[in-house]
Protein backbone atom coordinates (compact mmCIF):
# COMPACT_ATOMS: atom_id res chain seq x y z
CA UNK A 1 0.00 0.00 0.00
CA UNK A 2 0.98 3.89 -0.71
CA UNK A 3 0.81 5.10 2.73
CA UNK A 4 3.14 5.80 5.78
CA UNK A 5 2.55 5.10 9.17
CA UNK A 6 4.35 6.33 11.85
CA UNK A 7 4.39 3.61 14.04
CA UNK A 8 4.00 -0.04 14.04
CA UNK A 9 0.72 0.41 16.34
CA UNK A 10 -0.73 2.71 13.39
CA UNK A 11 -0.44 0.22 10.68
CA UNK A 12 -1.93 -2.34 13.24
CA UNK A 13 -4.81 -0.51 12.96
CA UNK A 14 -5.02 0.31 9.04
CA UNK A 15 -5.00 -3.42 8.53
CA UNK A 16 -7.86 -4.16 11.14
CA UNK A 17 -10.13 -1.19 9.63
CA UNK A 18 -9.02 -3.18 6.22
CA UNK A 19 -9.83 -5.98 7.06
CA UNK A 20 -13.03 -4.89 8.99
CA UNK A 21 -14.31 -3.09 6.05
CA UNK A 22 -13.27 -5.73 2.74
CA UNK A 23 -13.07 -8.78 4.44
CA UNK A 24 -16.36 -10.84 4.73
CA UNK A 25 -13.89 -13.13 7.32
CA UNK A 26 -10.31 -13.52 8.58
CA UNK A 27 -8.49 -15.68 10.33
CA UNK A 28 -6.34 -15.13 13.78
CA UNK A 29 -3.10 -13.23 13.34
CA UNK A 30 0.20 -15.04 12.79
CA UNK A 31 2.84 -12.98 14.49
CA UNK A 32 6.64 -13.93 13.21
CA UNK A 33 8.85 -12.34 15.18
CA UNK A 34 12.46 -12.10 13.48
CA UNK A 35 15.75 -12.72 15.58
CA UNK A 36 17.57 -10.06 16.88
CA UNK A 37 20.07 -8.86 14.08
CA UNK A 38 20.99 -5.38 14.91
CA UNK A 39 23.27 -3.52 17.94
CA UNK A 40 19.74 -1.31 18.58
CA UNK A 41 17.69 -4.26 18.60
CA UNK A 42 20.10 -6.04 21.34
CA UNK A 43 20.67 -2.88 23.42
CA UNK A 44 16.51 -2.48 23.63
CA UNK A 45 16.23 -6.69 24.17
CA UNK A 46 18.79 -6.01 26.90
CA UNK A 47 16.92 -3.26 28.13
CA UNK A 48 13.56 -4.17 27.78
CA UNK A 49 13.61 -7.96 28.46
CA UNK A 50 16.58 -9.47 29.61
CA UNK A 51 16.48 -12.88 28.82
CA UNK A 52 16.29 -14.52 24.82
CA UNK A 53 16.15 -17.88 23.01
CA UNK A 54 19.80 -18.44 21.60
CA UNK A 55 20.53 -21.03 18.86
CA UNK A 56 24.07 -22.05 17.90
CA UNK A 57 25.83 -24.26 15.55
CA UNK A 58 27.74 -26.98 17.28
CA UNK A 59 31.17 -25.27 15.58
CA UNK A 60 33.81 -25.86 17.79
CA UNK A 61 36.29 -23.16 16.03
CA UNK A 62 34.01 -20.14 16.80
CA UNK A 63 30.86 -21.05 18.60
CA UNK A 64 32.17 -23.36 21.48
CA UNK A 65 34.53 -20.43 22.84
CA UNK A 66 31.33 -18.05 23.58
CA UNK A 67 29.16 -20.97 24.93
CA UNK A 68 32.28 -21.62 27.22
CA UNK A 69 32.42 -17.67 28.25
CA UNK A 70 28.49 -17.51 28.68
CA UNK A 71 28.81 -20.55 30.94
CA UNK A 72 31.33 -19.13 32.95
CA UNK A 73 29.01 -15.97 33.78
CA UNK A 74 26.81 -18.34 34.04
CA UNK A 75 24.21 -16.45 31.67
CA UNK A 76 23.27 -19.68 29.98
CA UNK A 77 20.69 -22.53 30.86
CA UNK A 78 20.84 -25.26 28.35
CA UNK A 79 17.18 -27.21 27.58
CA UNK A 80 17.36 -31.04 28.38
CA UNK A 81 17.39 -32.16 24.61
CA UNK A 82 19.58 -30.82 22.10
CA UNK A 83 19.14 -31.73 18.39
CA UNK A 84 22.26 -33.03 17.00
CA UNK A 85 23.12 -29.87 14.89
CA UNK A 86 22.89 -27.17 17.46
CA UNK A 87 22.18 -26.35 20.29
CA UNK A 88 19.31 -24.10 22.06
CA UNK A 89 19.57 -22.39 25.47
CA UNK A 90 18.00 -19.62 27.55
CA UNK A 91 20.43 -16.62 27.39
CA UNK A 92 20.36 -13.73 29.94
CA UNK A 93 21.35 -11.02 28.26
CA UNK A 94 24.90 -9.04 28.85
CA UNK A 95 25.40 -6.02 28.08
CA UNK A 96 28.85 -6.86 26.03
CA UNK A 97 27.80 -9.53 24.25
CA UNK A 98 27.37 -8.03 20.75
CA UNK A 99 28.15 -8.63 17.98
CA UNK A 100 27.44 -12.66 18.20
CA UNK A 101 29.91 -14.65 16.88
CA UNK A 102 28.31 -16.22 13.75
CA UNK A 103 26.79 -19.17 13.53
CA UNK A 104 24.54 -17.89 17.07
CA UNK A 105 21.49 -16.39 16.74
CA UNK A 106 18.51 -14.61 19.25
CA UNK A 107 15.56 -13.92 18.91
CA UNK A 108 12.65 -13.03 21.94
CA UNK A 109 9.82 -15.19 20.34
CA UNK A 110 10.13 -17.34 23.80
CA UNK A 111 10.03 -14.23 25.73
CA UNK A 112 6.85 -13.02 27.05
CA UNK A 113 4.61 -11.48 25.56
CA UNK A 114 5.81 -12.34 22.01
CA UNK A 115 5.66 -16.25 23.37
CA UNK A 116 6.53 -18.73 26.22
CA UNK A 117 8.81 -21.64 26.77
CA UNK A 118 6.57 -23.58 24.69
CA UNK A 119 6.15 -21.06 21.85
CA UNK A 120 6.31 -23.27 18.03
CA UNK A 121 7.02 -20.88 14.98
CA UNK A 122 3.49 -22.31 14.02
CA UNK A 123 1.39 -20.98 16.46
CA UNK A 124 -1.13 -18.22 16.04
CA UNK A 125 -1.74 -15.20 18.62
CA UNK A 126 -5.09 -13.42 19.67
CA UNK A 127 -6.03 -9.89 18.61
CA UNK A 128 -4.89 -8.90 22.40
CA UNK A 129 -1.86 -10.72 22.45
CA UNK A 130 -0.63 -9.14 19.39
CA UNK A 131 -2.11 -5.68 20.91
CA UNK A 132 0.90 -6.94 23.58
CA UNK A 133 3.53 -7.45 21.35
CA UNK A 134 3.36 -4.20 19.44
CA UNK A 135 3.09 -2.28 22.12
CA UNK A 136 6.49 -3.40 23.73
CA UNK A 137 7.97 -3.96 19.73
CA UNK A 138 10.40 -0.94 19.79
CA UNK A 139 13.01 -1.80 16.69
CA UNK A 140 12.35 -4.97 17.07
CA UNK A 141 10.88 -6.27 13.20
CA UNK A 142 7.82 -8.20 13.18
CA UNK A 143 5.49 -9.67 10.29
CA UNK A 144 1.90 -10.28 10.66
CA UNK A 145 -0.25 -12.18 8.50
CA UNK A 146 -3.88 -12.77 8.32
CA UNK A 147 -5.76 -15.28 5.81
CA UNK A 148 -9.18 -13.09 4.68
CA UNK A 149 -12.13 -13.85 2.26
CA UNK A 150 -12.54 -10.46 0.55
CA UNK A 151 -15.64 -9.63 -0.36
CA UNK A 152 -16.72 -9.49 -3.93
CA UNK A 153 -13.81 -11.91 -5.12
CA UNK A 154 -15.59 -15.46 -5.80
CA UNK A 155 -12.15 -17.70 -4.83
CA UNK A 156 -10.35 -17.00 -1.76
CA UNK A 157 -7.59 -19.11 -1.86
CA UNK A 158 -4.35 -17.66 -0.43
CA UNK A 159 -6.00 -14.31 -0.32
CA UNK A 160 -4.65 -12.74 2.89
CA UNK A 161 -2.73 -9.67 4.61
CA UNK A 162 0.45 -9.04 5.75
CA UNK A 163 1.88 -6.50 8.09
CA UNK A 164 5.31 -5.53 8.39
CA UNK A 165 6.52 -3.92 11.55
CA UNK A 166 10.12 -2.27 11.20
CA UNK A 167 10.72 -4.85 7.75
CA UNK A 168 9.50 -4.43 3.83
CA UNK A 169 7.86 -7.02 2.17
CA UNK A 170 9.96 -8.40 -0.77
CA UNK A 171 9.14 -11.92 -2.64
CA UNK A 172 7.85 -14.79 -0.31
CA UNK A 173 9.50 -13.29 2.82
CA UNK A 174 10.54 -10.12 4.78
CA UNK A 175 13.33 -7.83 5.12
CA UNK A 176 14.52 -5.96 7.81
CA UNK A 177 13.83 -1.93 7.22
CA UNK A 178 13.92 0.11 10.72
CA UNK A 179 11.36 2.44 10.97
CA UNK A 180 9.33 1.38 7.83
CA UNK A 181 5.96 0.05 8.25
CA UNK A 182 3.72 -1.37 5.87
CA UNK A 183 0.51 -3.00 4.99
CA UNK A 184 0.37 -5.66 2.00
CA UNK A 185 -2.63 -6.77 0.56
CA UNK A 186 -2.87 -10.31 -1.18
CA UNK A 187 -5.23 -11.35 -4.15
CA UNK A 188 -4.54 -15.70 -4.28
CA UNK A 189 -2.54 -16.67 -7.55
CA UNK A 190 -6.34 -17.44 -9.22
CA UNK A 191 -7.66 -14.23 -9.06
CA UNK A 192 -4.95 -11.42 -9.12
CA UNK A 193 -4.32 -11.39 -12.66
CA UNK A 194 -7.30 -11.72 -13.75
CA UNK A 195 -9.68 -8.92 -14.56
CA UNK A 196 -11.85 -9.95 -11.43
CA UNK A 197 -8.69 -8.82 -9.16
CA UNK A 198 -7.97 -5.85 -11.06
CA UNK A 199 -11.41 -4.81 -10.86
CA UNK A 200 -11.06 -5.28 -6.94
CA UNK A 201 -8.16 -3.49 -6.55
CA UNK A 202 -9.81 -0.59 -8.76
CA UNK A 203 -12.82 -0.66 -6.58
CA UNK A 204 -11.27 -1.00 -3.06
CA UNK A 205 -10.78 2.38 -2.53
CA UNK A 206 -6.94 1.37 -1.09
CA UNK A 207 -4.01 3.35 -2.93
CA UNK A 208 -1.96 0.24 -3.79
CA UNK A 209 2.07 -0.28 -5.18
CA UNK A 210 3.09 -2.04 -7.78
CA UNK A 211 1.95 -5.62 -8.24
CA UNK A 212 4.35 -8.11 -7.06
CA UNK A 213 5.33 -11.79 -7.41
CA UNK A 214 5.25 -14.11 -4.32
Amino acid sequence: MLESFPDAASALARARAIMRDLADWSTDPWPQLEPISTAEQYAYALRTFGTARMVADRDPVVVFPFLDELVRRDAIAFDAEQPKSWLTADLRLCPDLWPLPEGVTLSLNTTLPFGTADSEPEDDATEEELDRMVSVLGPLSLDVSWDCGWRGLSDSKNCGLQLCLNSVWVEQHAELSPGQFGVWITLGTRVTWTPEGEAWRRDSGLRLGEEQQG
